[in-house]
């Protein structure tokens, strides 16, 4: 990497970090937190919570995304942090599940994910672009890990309304960010030929990657309705699931290694298919163990989380980098910001699914469906061929 492609992605990554350390600090106590506010007795409006946010992420990614084509990635970002910011602290003032729902819902409209990967896109070669994501990705993994660590300590202590006075703060700091240590943006010609935005939705391997992104994270806050209670049932209590969490995590990240050397080999697509086959080993893992009718053990819970993070990280880091590549350039903003509303939208799929299938399946059904997802998903992605790099 260049000196400006260094900087200009630590800096975008630091910006990402910030504002998804706070919603993952969240994350893993939400569902247990939430019970002691008023309404917090019903899975199905826990889950709607939780899944909320993924909703309205949906729909303004893609406004946004097209937003900062025409108008700066950097404008459209201070725009959505600060948005982040304000349902954050709604979310902090909230003194009923329906008060965290709206919150949860306003953090949401906050949707800056498009804008942050296209400017990222604009300022790294197709060359290092994948560094360049899993770099970003690396650093979500990396506050996901300290957030496990640190969400049932904070939350014993200051409860989910300070969690979410914190994420406030963090997402004020990834303002902070944007304006002093990120290279400004190259100037693009505004008359430069637009690409139709149906261009991307008629893409056949784009709409895979779509598709792949809004499985991935349904998938995610599924899992995240039913493992920590799977966890308390395998006799960790609630503020001690860091000491398989983070382990889990920081182990996956080794693997990464391994993604960038297929890339390298041109066995992109290959290293793809693999961890999405691992998604789906682990959701029927998860699925025998609930259905077995006995008590889950850390022994086998623990390397399915590894197993799980392991795929989910090389799937982070290589999918937007293929959509970047992808997309024409006039379009790339758009192009992630379809990704990122598909990415959203699983988010609100999985916590609202998770939710319902918890309540009138178990986790037995909830796991089965999680499988049959990630089974479609391998079986649609095969087709899938790499790409040369975009204009």
């Amino acid at each position: 990497m260049t000196a400006l492609e260094r900087r200009s992605s630590v800096g975008l990554a630091l910006i990402f970090a910030l504002r998804m350390l706070g919603l993952f600090l969240v994350l893993p106590v939400f569902a247990l937190e939430a019970r002691s506010y008023p309404g917090g007795d019903d899975p199905a409006l826990v889950g709607l919570a939780m899944g909320i946010y993924g909703l309205t992420q949906a729909l303004l990614q893609l406004p946004l995304g097209l937003a900062s084509d025409r108008l700066g990635r950097k404008p459209v970002i201070v725009l959505g942090l600060l948005v982040f910011a304000a349902g954050s602290l709604l979310a902090a003032r909230a003194d009923s599940l329906t008060g965290l729902l709206a919150g949860r819902a306003l953090q949401g409209a906050g949707a800056v994910s498009a804008a942050v990967m296209a400017l990222l896109a604009d300022q790294t070669r197709d060359a290092v672009r994948t560094k360049a994501m899993a770099l970003v990705g690396g650093g979500v993994g990396l506050v996901f890990a300290v957030a496990l660590v640190a969400a049932p300590v904070l939350a014993a202590r200051i409860g989910l309304s300070g969690l979410f006075g914190l994420t406030c703060a963090l997402a004020l700091a990834g303002v902070a960010v944007l304006l002093g240590c990120v290279p400004a943006e190259s100037e693009r010609r505004r008359d430069a030929v637009r690409a139709r935005l149906a261009d991307a939705w008629a893409h056949p391997d784009l709409l895979r990657l779509n598709l792949g992104v809004f499985v991935l994270h349904t998938v995610q806050l599924c899992m995240w309705v039913a493992v920590p209670a799977l966890l308390v049932q395998a006799g960790l209590a609630k503020d001690l699931h860091w000491q398989l969490y983070l382990p889990a995590v920081v182990l996956s990240f080794a693997t990464l290694g391994g993604l960038f050397a297929l890339e390298r080999a041109g066995r992109l697509r290959a290293a793809l298919l693999g961890a999405i086959a691992l998604i789906l080993a682990v959701q029927a893992g998860l699925g025998v163990l609930a259905a077995s009718g006995s008590a889950p053990t850390l022994w086998l819970l623990g390397p399915l989380l590894f197993v799980f993070f392991c795929g989910f990280n090389a799937l982070e880091a290589s999918q937007p980098s293929l959509v970047s590549r992808m997309a024409p350039a006039a379009l790339r903003g758009a192009a992630l910001g379809s990704y990122n509303t598909m990415q959203s939208l699983g988010l609100f799929a999985g916590g609202a699914l998770g939710g319902a299938l918890l309540k009138w399946a178990g986790a037995p059904g909830l796991f089965a469906a999680t499988s049959a997802l990630a089974a479609l998903w391998l079986l649609l992605t095969w087709p899938l061929r790499p790409v040369g790099r975009s204009p």
